[in-house]
């Protein structure tokens, strides 16, 4: 079985195995040329070899094979509870958990834990992902909200798409952020060159983040951000626009860190919103993990 995706050419020039690896998410290089051998990558119709470079105006097709999605398992993973009850649950996510199975990422994600905490946890809408509401980037930790059940997943879903849902996290960045309080607002959409990150781009989604100077130092900065929007990657890629990417950011910062830190420095602090059944007022927290108050502290040290 096979997926079929289909794209056309903004920019000439680039070879056909390069770009199609681009465009098509999990795909490598190596995999596309395999395909390309194979003609399953036509260019106006017809097969090409993998040396061929793009003009303006190709209309691609890529014949992308589908494996066959296993069957979610329950996995004994402890999971740090914030909150929970019998309709939803708030977990501190540790970095390095994907959050749901994916290409790649078939086990050991949020979604396997918490299938084994709350094994009767099913959505038919989403059942490659039953329970989750919103998503945290896989180096990111933090609160991220699951929901027992479908009605409650999609109460909260509809809480969040109305900005009624206060997210607040803690981001250490490159540089000298010159106002204490900031709104960003640039539209985020695929990046036309490398087309499995995020950019901002004239014909994006709208995206808005706001920011407050927390602490300063010489050579970085320590910032509360609140996301208005809910856009992939969107505060790394709002705070890389502004010339100040996320510490550890090795995909939209810099390559070669500064700081000695294995991964983004960016951590959900808090999570507030009405329970979507009860109506109470949760304003949950969860300090910055270990790893980055590592950082924090040797910043401080040199400042004093």
């Amino acid at each position: 079985m096979s997926k079929v995706i289909e794209f056309g050419v903004q920019v000439p020039g680039e070879r056909i195995d390069r770009l199609a690896s681009e465009q098509v998410a999990g795909a490598s290089r190596a995999a596309v040329q395999k395909l390309i051998r194979a003609g399953l990558v036509l260019v106006n119709g017809a097969p090409v070899k993998a040396n061929y470079r793009v003009r303006a105006g190709d209309q691609i097709i890529v014949y992308w094979p589908q494996e066959e999605t296993a069957p979610l398992q329950a996995e004994p993973i402890p999971l740090d509870l914030v909150y929970e009850d019998e309709y939803l649950a708030v977990v501190n996510k540790p970095a390095g958990m994907v959050v749901h199975p994916a290409c790649g990422h078939q086990a050991g994600t949020l979604v396997n834990a918490v299938l084994s905490h709350a094994p009767d946890l099913s959505d038919e809408e989403q059942p490659d992902r039953p329970g989750i509401v919103h998503r945290l980037d896989k180096d990111t930790s933090g609160l991220i909200v699951v929901a027992k059940n479908p009605t409650v997943r999609a109460a909260l879903q509809r809480a969040f798409q109305a900005r009624t849902v206060k997210k607040l996290y803690r981001a250490l960045v490159e540089g000298q952020v010159s106002v204490g309080h900031g709104l960003i607002t640039a539209r985020l959409g695929r990046d036309p060159q490398r087309r499995k990150q995020i950019a901002v781009v004239a014909g994006g989604r709208p995206a808005e983040t706001e920011y407050w100077v927390l602490e300063r130092f010489a050579r970085h900065t320590y910032l509360e951000v609140q996301p208005h929007t809910g856009r992939t990657h969107q505060i790394r890629v709002h705070l890389a626009y502004i010339g100040h990417p996320v510490v550890g950011d090795r995909v939209y910062g810099y390559r070669k860190q500064r700081v000695a830190v294995e991964r983004q420095f960016l951590h959900a602090a808090r999570l507030a919103f009405h329970h979507p059944v009860t109506g109470e007022f949760l304003d949950l927290s969860a300090p910055l993990p270990d790893d980055l108050q590592r950082v924090l502290d040797e910043l401080r040290k040199e400042e004093d």
